[in-house]
């Protein structure tokens, strides 16, 4: 004897809280040590460790002054950060961006921006980086370089 066929339903979409947990746990991720470097102040000695590069070479390295940067980000300080470090504030900007969209996309139901980076990109990127590292330890390019802390 045959079994009656069993109706099939559509897949239920998890609710929105539950959409909502990996862009909220990526917030506490990055807010954690966002707080930790707003309270304690990189410009004071002692604190953090010296970049590497700078000591063996003297040279600023493409993230000298990120924690100067985010510091001053914390505090409201859009100039000095952008001093200290133009990469940080333009990188900080582009993911608060992709951030809220991908939030908007869970609380929506729509489609979350995409990020990818194939081989182009990333000989972008390297090329980006090593051209910020040069320009901000040339004269030339001295407003680009960390204030002094």
């Amino acid at each position: 004897m045959n079994a009656a066929p069993q109706p099939s339903y559509p897949p239920v979409p998890p609710s929105a809280p539950r959409r909502l947990v990996r862009p909220l746990a990526a917030l506490v991720a990055v807010a954690l040590p966002t707080l930790y470097v707003a309270a304690v102040d990189p410009n004071t000695p002692g604190h953090y460790p010296v970049c590497p590069v700078l000591a063996a070479t003297g040279w600023w390295c493409p993230g000298c002054g990120g924690l100067r940067a985010v510091h001053a980000l914390t505090h409201g300080e859009l100039t000095a950060a952008v001093h200290d470090n133009l990469l940080v504030v333009v990188l900080v900007g582009s993911v608060a961006v992709l951030w809220v969209g991908w939030l908007w996309a869970e609380l929506t139901g729509g489609k979350a921006p995409r990020v990818g980076f194939g081989a182009a990109r990333t000989v972008l990127l390297v090329l980006v980086l090593g051209l910020f590292m040069v320009l901000r330890n040339l004269p030339a390019g001295a407003a680009l370089a960390p204030l002094a802390g």
